[in-house]
This record gives C-alpha cells, sequence and structure tokens, in this order.
C-alpha cells in the first residue's frame, strides 16, 4: 500500500465491543477515525455498534480470531467497508488463572491460540491492507514486568505480544509503520471486575496501587490514540505502563 492520503483515519480495532477496545473505538471516532470493532458476534457487539454511530462512521464485524480463516474474513470485511487501514489495536485477548499445577492443555491452548497466535496473524494478515505510515498498538500486560503466581500462561503470551512488537518495529520501518505496545494494570472493565469478584479482594488489590484505584478504560484508550496519532511520530518498539504504579512502585496488599 501507499501512503496514507490527507483524510480520515481507518482503525481496526479488535475486542471492540467492551472495555479498553469499545473506549479506544471511541477516542478514535473522536479523532475523526473510521473504525472497525471486532469482537465474537453476539448482541453485545451489534449494541456496542449502535452506541458507537453516534459518534462517526463505524462497522461491527463478528469473529473468533483464534482463527486465522476468520481473521482474514474480518480483515477483508474491514477492507471492504472503510478502505485501506491506518491504525490496528491489537486488543482482544483471554486468560485463565489458575495455580500451575491446574492449568490444562484446553487452557493453555485457548490463551495462546488468541493472546498469541491471533495477535501475530492479525499482524501479519493486516500488513498488505495497510497504508505505509500507520500505526500498530499491542495490548501487553503489567504481568509481563512483574509475576504474578496464578498468571503464568497469561504473562508469558503477554511477553510473546510484546516481543512481536519489537520485532514488527524493527521490520515494519522501511514502510514508516510503527509497532508499539501497551501495559495497562488493573483496569476497571467487566472482564477484569468478573475476575476481581468480592470487595476483601478488590480493597487487597487496590492496596497494591500507589494511585490507590484502578484505572479506566478511557485513560488506556488516551495512550492508544496518541501511539496512532502523528504526535507519536517518533515511538517504536517501545512498551508503555498504564498501571498507576503497580510495578514500578509496588506496594504489598
Amino acid at each position: 500500500m501507499t501512503t496514507a492520503p490527507d483524510r480520515d483515519r481507518v482503525a481496526f480495532v479488535t475486542g471492540g465491543s467492551s472495555g479498553m477496545g469499545y473506549a479506544t473505538a471511541q477516542a478514535l471516532l473522536a479523532q475523526r477515525a473510521r473504525v472497525a470493532i471486532i469482537a465474537r458476534p453476539g448482541d453485545r457487539l451489534q449494541q456496542a455498534r449502535r452506541e458507537l454511530e453516534s459518534h462517526g462512521e463505524v462497522v461491527a464485524i463478528g469473529a473468533d480470531l483464534s482463527q486465522v480463516a476468520k481473521i482474514d474474513s474480518a480483515l477483508q470485511q474491514a477492507h471492504r467497508a472503510l478502505g485501506a487501514i491506518d491504525i490496528v489495536f491489537t486488543n482482544a485477548g483471554t486468560g485463565e488463572f489458575s495455580a500451575v499445577e491446574e492449568i490444562t492443555e484446553t487452557d493453555f491452548d485457548a490463551v495462546v491460540a488468541l493472546n498469541f497466535k491471533g495477535v501475530f496473524f492479525t499482524i501479519q494478515r493486516a500488513l498488505p491492507l495497510m497504508n505505509d505510515g500507520g500505526s500498530i498498538i499491542l495490548n501487553a500486560s503489567w504481568t509481563m514486568h512483574r509475576a504474578m503466581d496464578t498468571g503464568a500462561v497469561y504473562a508469558a503470551s503477554k511477553a510473546a505480544v510484546h516481543s512481536l512488537a519489537r520485532s514488527f518495529a524493527s521490520s515494519l520501518a522501511p514502510r514508516r509503520i510503527r509497532v508499539n505496545s501497551i501495559s495497562p494494570g488493573f483496569i476497571n472493565t467487566g472482564q477484569f471486575n468478573e475476575q476481581t469478584a468480592g470487595e476483601q479482594k478488590t480493597r487487597r488489590y487496590k492496596r497494591q496501587v500507589p494511585l490507590e484505584r484502578f484505572g479506566e478504560a478511557e485513560e488506556i484508550a488516551e495512550v492508544v490514540a496518541f501511539l496512532a496519532s502523528p504526535q507519536a511520530s517518533y515511538n517504536t518498539g517501545q512498551d508503555i505502563l498504564i498501571d498507576g504504579g503497580l510495578v514500578n512502585s509496588f506496594r504489598a496488599g
């Protein structure tokens, strides 16, 4: 593809029906991007599309992003609907938080298939459809910076994600496509809240964060929107922690 012309940009956001993906779609629409949100098919995806349509041009595509054929189909649909892609945010992911002795092969395969394989092939298959000068942002995790006793497979998959960011940043530099990752901490999303159910557990997690609160999806979205923008034109191969100090100023819970 050639360099993006002077027009509204096109964004491809995975896991875009809720949480950080949904908030990022909103932030990019506010910057006049046209956005494809991709998530598992269902009512929530269509509801998200209806809500986001009031902010700008958006298409919703249902796909299981652990399957390469479904990734190909989603990208082709987005390309047909909106044109060449300028921004990719690989946000779709899953977690299995169990003791090492309890993790099954099925658990392992599910995490790796979406968090690592899905991210790799989303980027690989997006490249022929992307304009030069674009931006790719991968959602990693604070757990790749500090150990979590029940998150061995999840953390490893997210470390792999940032490794991809560094490798792709190098290989795509001739096309001026910048590739970065973000590492959110404890973020107030539906998925996270399900994993931290219970007032006692919530208090314990908050005590570990120097800012003494969970982050909001909108705070993640603002960083993603910045990395996608021309203002971040000299940022590539980086990981940005967005964690309220959780990793580098850790306090015991």
